[in-house]
Order: structure tokens, then sequence, then C-alpha cells
């Protein structure tokens, strides 16, 4: 159950009587001073400086379409789901299930929290540089101090103080608009080589991106479907517009050498240079103030969903009617304090912008995919195809690597790594998610390219258990699972008698079952029917079962030695081969001797030649011997001759056999000598964990001969019954020519 049901629906109740944040106060203004940040006053002249105008405009307009295509893909989701507290954990999580939220918002929060420190410590760092006698690490601890008091408080005075920067920002463009241009420097040192066009890129495309930070502020949204695509898509174009004219002026006033060395030459232009100064401030702190607000919402969704440890389940909690994340800001002040003390964030700070970026190509995929499956649940207002996000998703990987390829693949294994780790807790989730979606769709299309006709190259047994309750019969299920490894399907199903069950009754049971063998650890279907006749419904069910040539091919099931229903056993065994499924009977002999199912050394299968049941046993064998539970197994390949003369002959096609197929096993030649196979198999195969026998095919004595069968193995080990149905040449299962 959700941890915190009764917090939601209070601060539902609540965020329907107070106002919230609306677009421009809530989305365009935090994410255009996210993207109006330092790289555009520290950066761009030395990107035009290094590539000229056009290939600057070129890279601004490369970089801000893989922007705007992410904004799509967010627009898109946003507009068809109520996008809670979280952002893009919660769009993610919600899209595409649970484990890929966590493992892309797990590091997202800690990006966010890490960017607190990096923007304060550059905040600081350009203010030493005017004021030498200040001590950098002071100054950056009080920035953080005070833009975490600022977040604290509450985020509605955040958002005010980040009108102010934004005033900030915009005197100094227009002091720089209204600038002059600057003499080229001389006695200067050699202009430095220019870079390529691909790293001038890599260095610029962080300045357009930023979009988290309206996002981020989802939960706080008065109305988040109507603010998120609105204010994210006016944030990008806003800066589009602003990153397409600077180069412009740039160009007009400075030449190419002055534009590559000097970092401040934006303050040199403009008509009060000091503006500039207030901008770079304003950047930063605006920044700084996304990141302290972000980071605790994505927290606090994060701890309410449970994919933070119990220990930091606290985090989820909200405080005042508007819910604030407060002790999240807290725990967030604490890591940014941290990384503040340490100073130096260059090793870390590739890894950082490469998680930011995951989230975006994250972002694009849960948009695509969505839009490419066409579920009826998904119907956004902000339609967008498909093709758009695979290309924005895309454009995020290249991107990446662009950038920085090792930063890229140690970013990708966190977060892969965090994933394992969360699918292994076995989250269970309120909401649903598109993977059913994309598994229905690759079981449509696989479904329709498997052919009828059986495959010898790729066959497999599918198997139909019928266990009945399986408690009572789990030795079944525990072959069926060493036979398939993990890779054929099987079905547990039971014959429920009509009297007192119901079709209710039948799947609340097929439920306990399945919830039985997932705490068991196998993979299993489970279907049951109904019907006042078990055999009957057991060939009813045989019948019907299967979706189109995805069958299953092979009937496990126990043995009987009840004399009054052996008749109608048998008839069923003869049905289940003339519907051409394959038959194994086991036949459990439960002692303190034998160690079946769970320790096994030694199979014995009893050779009558590779055709007929002979090639189904052999795969049988070596299916059980190569499971993880019987990979210490021993099979033995056993063959009964009337006399010497025919045992040398025999051991050498014996011998041949087991080489040419590739099976590991031991070839035993048995001479008969007159005795009876019966006396021979039990003092051969008395010291057997199983024993694989075939049976012969059923015709009208196939009662008397399953009675004999039944009579000669008495006293034997755990016995497999083995017979080959399916219209296919197992032989060309083992062969290879």
């Amino acid at each position: 159950m959700p941890k915190f049901p009764l917090r939601r629906s209070k601060v539902q109740a609540a965020t329907e009587e107070s106002p919230g944040l609306g677009t421009f106060a809530g989305v365009y203004t935090p994410s255009l001073l996210t993207i109006l940040g330092v790289i555009m006053y520290l950066r761009f002249g030395w990107v035009v400086g290094n590539v000229g105008l056009f290939n600057t405009l070129v890279i601004v307009t490369l970089a801000t379409s893989i922007t705007f295509l992410t904004a799509l893909s967010i627009s898109a989701i946003a507009t068809d789901q109520v996008v809670r507290t979280g952002g893009a954990y919660y769009m993610i999580s919600r899209s595409l299930g649970i484990e890929t939220g966590g493992a892309v918002g797990i590091p997202l929060f800690f990006a966010q929290a890490v960017s607190v420190a990096l923007y304060t410590i550059g905040f600081a760092e350009s203010l030493v540089r005017i004021f030498p006698s200040l001590n950098q690490t002071l100054v950056a601890a009080i920035t953080t101090l005070l833009v975490a008091g600022l977040a604290l408080k509450s985020a509605d005075i955040a958002i005010k103080a980040q009108f102010g920067i934004m005033a900030a920002i915009i005197l100094s463009l227009i002091s720089f608009g209204f600038g002059h241009a600057v003499p080229p420097e001389t006695g200067t040192d050699a202009i430095p080589q220019a870079k390529s066009f691909w790293e001038v890129f890599a260095v610029f495309f962080p300045a357009v991106t930023g979009i988290m930070a309206g996002v981020s502020m989802s939960g706080d949204l008065k109305d988040s479907a109507r603010s998120i695509p609105k204010g994210t898509l006016a944030a990008v174009g806003t800066g589009y517009v602003i990153y397409m004219v600077l180069p412009i002026l740039l160009t007009m006033r400075a030449d190419s050498a002055t534009l590559m060395q000097d970092p401040l030459v934006m303050r040199k232009i403009a008509f009060w240079g000091d503006a500039i100064l207030l901008g770079v401030w304003g950047a930063t702190l605006s920044s700084a103030i996304g990141s302290i607000l972000g980071a605790p919402r994505v927290l606090q969704a994060l701890a309410r969903d449970r994919i933070l440890p119990r220990s930091l389940r606290w985090l989820g909690i909200g405080s005042g009617p508007t819910d604030e994340p407060r002790l999240g800001t807290l725990f967030t002040l604490g890591i940014a304090l941290a990384v503040v003390s340490i100073g130096d964030l260059n090793l870390i700070a590739p890894v950082l912008s490469m998680f930011f970026l995951t989230t975006y190509m994250v972002l694009n995929v849960a948009a695509g995919v969505e839009s490419f499956l066409q579920s009826p649940s998904f119907r956004p207002t902000f339609r967008i195809h498909w093709i758009f996000s695979l290309m924005g998703a895309l454009g995020c990987i290249a991107v990446m690597f662009l950038i920085n390829g090792l930063a890229t693949i140690v970013a990708a294994l966190i977060v892969l790594a965090i994933y394992l780790w969360l699918e292994r807790q076995q989250l269970e989730s309120a909401w649903g998610d598109v993977r059913r979606g994309i598994w229905m769709t690759v079981v449509r299309k696989g479904l329709f390219q498997i052919s009828n006709a059986p495959d010898p190259k790729n066959w497999r047994p599918h198997i139909l258990v019928l266990s009945g309750i399986p408690t009572r019969r789990w030795h079944l299920v525990q072959v069926a699972s060493a036979l398939t490894h993990n890779r054929g399907l099987i079905t547990v199903s039971s014959v429920l008698p009509v009297k007192g069950r119901d079709i209710a009754q039948q799947t609340t049971m097929e439920a306990m079952v399945k919830d039985y063998l997932d705490r068991k650890g196998v993979k299993a279907l489970v279907r049951f029917v109904r019907d006042s006749d078990p055999f009957g419904g057991a060939e009813r069910l045989v019948e019907a079962y299967g979706l189109g040539a995805l069958v299953p091919n092979t009937i496990l099931l126990g043995n009987t030695e009840n004399a009054t229903s052996r008749d109608r056993y048998c008839q069923m065994i003869a049905h289940f081969h003339q519907a051409q499924r394959n038959v194994a009977i086991l036949r459990y002999h439960d002692t303190h001797q034998n160690r079946f199912p769970n320790f096994c050394r030694r199979i014995d299968v009893w050779w009558g030649g590779l055709k007929g049941n002979g090639g189904l046993m052999l795969i049988l064998a070596d299916l059980l011997r190569t499971s993880m539970v019987w990979r210490q197994t021993e099979i033995w390949l056993k063959l009964v001759v009337p006399d010497q003369s025919a045992a040398q002959a025999a051991q050498r096609n014996l011998d041949d056999v087991v080489k040419r197929l590739r099976i590991r096993a031991v070839s035993q030649v048995i001479i008969a000598n007159e005795r009876p196979f019966a006396q021979i198999l039990k003092s051969s195969s008395k010291g057997a964990d199983l024993v694989i026998l075939g049976m012969a095919r059923p015709d009208e004595k196939f009662s008397e001969y399953y009675e004999n069968l039944q009579t000669r193995t008495l006293g034997l080990p755990t016995t497999l019954f083995v017979l080959a149905s399916q219209n296919l040449a197992f032989a060309d299962v083992l062969e290879k020519e």
C-alpha cells in the first residue's frame, strides 16, 4: 500500500484552495534563468571566436533543436496526466515504470543537489575575482545557506527572488545591446589554436539545457498541464532568440582573437560593464535557487514511492498547507555544504551533466513509446509524432558522447546499477506504465512471425503441467522449471470441480497460485478450468489453451495407480497423443534415499534408438543435466542386447551416438543372457535418481499396456515415462549435418 495516501489527499485539497504558481512564475522564469546562465556570459564570445558567426548560429540551432524536441515530449506527457511532485521523475515513473523512474530519479536528485554547490562555488569564484580579500569557500558556504533559507521559507518567496535576478539579467542584456566595439588588444600572447566545430558544440550545449528547473516545480503549479508546455516552450523560444542575436553583436564589436582570449569580453563591450557582472552573479544564483527548489521535490517523490531505503522514507513528509519538502531541503543543503567544503568539482561535474542529459533522453523515450503504442489511455492534448521524440532521444545520446564519452559510460553504468537494484526490490506501484503495452506489441509481432510448423533448430519444451494445486505436486513444477531453463514457457494448470466453484473463485485461485510461484522464484503462467470430469477438463484445456502457433508442446503430469480410473486416464493420454502433444508422466518415488529432484547424481536413459521416443528422451535428459540444480548429474545411456556377440558392435554404435550428438553421457551395453528386461531394469537402475523410459504409442490395448508398464517398473526410483507425439523428428534437434 502507498505510504502517504492521507497526506496526498490532504495536499490535493489544499491545492484546490490555494492558487499555486502560474506559468510565468512557476515554469517560464526558472527555466529561462537557467538557460541564460554563465556560459552565455563567460563562454559565448569564445564560441564565436573559434567557429565564426555562421557556425555559431548553426551550433545554437542544433543545440536548441534537441532541447526543443525534449520540450515537446515533456509537453505531451504533461498534458496526458496530472504531474504531481517530482517533475521529470514523476513523468518517467508513471510512463516507463517505477524502476526506470527510480534509476533516473536518484541520480537526478544528486545531480541537482550537487549543482547547488557548483553554482554557489561559481558565484563565489567570480566574486573573489572582484574582491580578492574574500575567502572563496566561506562565501560559497554562506551563499548556499542563504539560497537554502529562501527555499525553506517558501517556494513562493524563492520564485519572487528570481524576479529580481531576471531584472538584473535583462539589465545586463540591455547594457550589452547598447554597447560599443572594442579595439583589438596589442602586445598579447599568441592567438590560441581554434577548436573544432564539435568541440565548441560540446562546450556550448549545456547553455540551452535547464528546462528541468520549471518541470521540477510541477507539484507547486496551479495547472501543470497548462503551465509546463507553455512555460517550457516559451523559455526555449526566448533563449533561442537571445542566443541568435548575441553572436551577431559580438562579431560586430570584437575580433576573433579578443573573443577567444577574454572570458569577460561582454563586460568590455557593454554600455555599463558592471551590469554584466550583475548578470553573471544573477545567472549563478538563479541556477542555484532552481536546483535547491527542484532537488528536494524529486527526493520527496522518491521517498513517497518507497524507492529510497526505509531509513530515508521520512524525507517524503511535507510541511505546511502547500506540502513543501522542508526536510528534503535540509537534506539537500547538507549534501551541498559537503560538496562546497571539497571545492574542486572538476571530476564529477561532467558526470552530473550526463545525468541531466540522461533524464532528457528518457523523457523523449517515454513520450515516443507512449505515442508509438497509441494506447487508448494516452490522450494528450498536446500531440506530437513519436518520430520527433525518437530524434530528441538520439540527439541526447549523441551530445552525451560528444561532450564526454567516459562520463557518459560512467553515468550509464550508475543508472543501470540502480535499475537492477530496484528491480530486485520487487517494488509495487499503484499505477500502470507502458511496459505492458511494449510487451503486448512485441508479443503480437512475434506471434505472427512464428510458423505453425515446428523448427528443429529452435525447438525447446513449452510445458503444460497438470499439477493440480502445485503445493501437493511441487516436484512436477520443479522438473518443468529444470527442463525449460527459464527459456521455454511453463503453464501450471488444474481442473477444478464445477460444484461450489464459480468464475470469480477460479480467478482468485489462479492469482493465489501465481503469487505462490513468484515467491518460489518460478516464472510460470497459471491456467485453471472448471469441469465435472477432471480428465475431460484436461483434454479440453489441451485442445483450447494457447495463442496462434504458441501452444504447449509437452504435457507433464503425474502417474495414476488408481485402477478404477486407469482406463479414463489412458484415454486422456491417447487424446494428448492425437493432439500431437509430447507426454511426460512422472512416477514420483518419495523416499528418504531418493534425492530427486533437489540433488541428483545420475539419470538412467534406457535407449531404444534415436527414432521414436529416443531423441526426445535424450533431449529431456540433457536439459535436466544442464540446469542449475542438476549440473553435477551424470547421464547413463543404457542399451540391452541379447548376447555377447552383439555387445561389441552395440557399444561402438552407442559411443558413436554419444560423440555425434555431443551429449555428455556414459554409454553402457548390458547383456541380457536370457534375463527378462524388467529384472535387468530394476537391478541396473536401482542406484539412479531418475529413470527415463519410452512408452508405446497408444492403441486400443493401451490401458492394458500401461498397467503392465507400471508393474514392470514397480520399486524403481522416480521414473519419467516419455511419449514423443509432436510432428517433429527429434533426431534433427540433436544432429547437425
